[in-house]
C-alpha cells in the first residue's frame, strides 16, 4: 500500500539532495515494503551496510543489468558512499519510468535518516 506520508518525506529528501540543501530531513519512516538499494562495490558493503540492503553495484554494471528486471511500481530507497552514484542510479530509475525512488545519499546519511542499523 501507498503510504502518502511516507512519499512526501521521500520526495523531500531527493529534493535536499538534488538541491545540494545543507539541512536534510530529520528522519525518513520507509514502509516495510520499500526495497533499499546500495549501489556501491562488494568491498564497500562487506565493509558495512544498511540491515536488509540489496547490493547492486552501479560502476561494476550489477545495477544497469538488474533496471529492467526491477517492478517499476514498487518504492525503492538508493543509497552509496558520497551521493553521487545513488544520483546517477536514481536518475536511471527515474529516466526508465519509477516515480517512488528516494536517494538517501550517503551510507552514513541513509542510517541516519531511516534509522535503520550498519551492518558490519
Amino acid at each position: 500500500m501507498f503510504r502518502p506520508l511516507a512519499a512526501l518525506a521521500g520526495s523531500l529528501i531527493m529534493l535536499a539532495t538534488i538541491a545540494g540543501c545543507s539541512a536534510p530531513v530529520e528522519t525518513v519512516e520507509l514502509s516495510t515494503d520499500t526495497i533499499i538499494i546500495d549501489v556501491r562495490t562488494p568491498e564497500e558493503f562487506g565493509g558495512g551496510h544498511l540491515d536488509g540492503a540489496n547490493l547492486l553495484d552501479l560502476n561494476g554494471g550489477q545495477f544497469t543489468a538488474a533496471l529492467p528486471t526491477l517492478d517499476p511500481e514498487a518504492e525503492y530507497a538508493v543509497y552509496c558512499k558520497s551521493g553521487n552514484r545513488s544520483g546517477q542510479a536514481v536518475a536511471m530509475m527515474d529516466d526508465a519510468g519509477f516515480t517512488r525512488v528516494i536517494d538517501l545519499g550517503s551510507l552514513e546519511n541513509a542510517a541516519e535518516v531511516t534509522q535503520i542499523e550498519i551492518v558490519r
